[in-house]
């Protein structure tokens, strides 16, 4: 039997079946449904989608706080996965302390970095997953900054096309350098709350 996957918000009448059709149910529901907040979507997080969020999560990083590598992470994958998503859905996870570590630039100065634990890592994936498919819907086509299917060589591409072949000879670079730092409102946190609630 064949469901709409557009039948509603709670997920009830869909065929949960696959993560391609997740993400595309999510992905029609931010189309259809464009200024809205789509609640619950964390009903479409199960082992399944822990399992993708553990294999698109960088294996060779540094450890964070508690020292625990993908690999040792990996020697008791599924029950940590299942863990880490009961804990998730029942809003019970908290995550881990970052640790923190310096980069030395060219400039002589030093780039802090906050290095989150491997599962914390897990964790990330899985809900950028869901937000991905929401705020895909949102962004213009000349966007290519940490976006799925999206490089600096095709921006680069793209901007040489513009300059070259369009007459377009401004070039506007912006560094938004602690832009992230806590402030008392962000508008990009405020944005991220308007569309999507837990």
């Amino acid at each position: 039997m064949s469901r709409d996957p557009l039948a509603g918000n709670t997920g009830e009448d869909m065929d949960l079946a696959n993560l391609s059709t997740k993400r595309q149910w999510i992905a029609d529901l931010a189309r259809r449904k464009p200024g809205e907040v789509l609640f619950s979507l964390h009903h479409v997080i199960d082992l399944e989608w822990m399992q993708e969020a553990y294999a698109l999560t960088r294996k060779d990083g540094a450890t964070g706080i508690d020292g625990v590598t993908a690999e040792q992470y990996e020697a008791n994958l599924e029950a940590n996965l299942s863990d880490l998503l009961e804990r998730i859905k029942s809003g019970r996870y908290q995550a881990a302390p970052v640790r923190r570590t310096y980069i030395p630039k060219a400039d002589g100065t030093q780039r802090p970095l906050g290095i989150p634990t491997f599962e914390d890592k897990v964790a990330q994936r899985a809900i950028a997953m869901v937000l991905e498919a929401v705020y895909e819907q949102d962004f213009r086509s000349c966007s290519y900054g940490f976006r799925p299917e999206r490089s600096a060589h095709q921006a680069l591409r793209t901007l040489h096309s513009a300059i070259t072949r369009h007459g377009q000879y401004w070039v506007l670079d912006i560094d938004v350098r602690k832009y992230l730092d806590p402030v008392s409102y962000c508008p990009l946190v405020h944005e991220a709350r308007s569309k999507s609630s837990p």
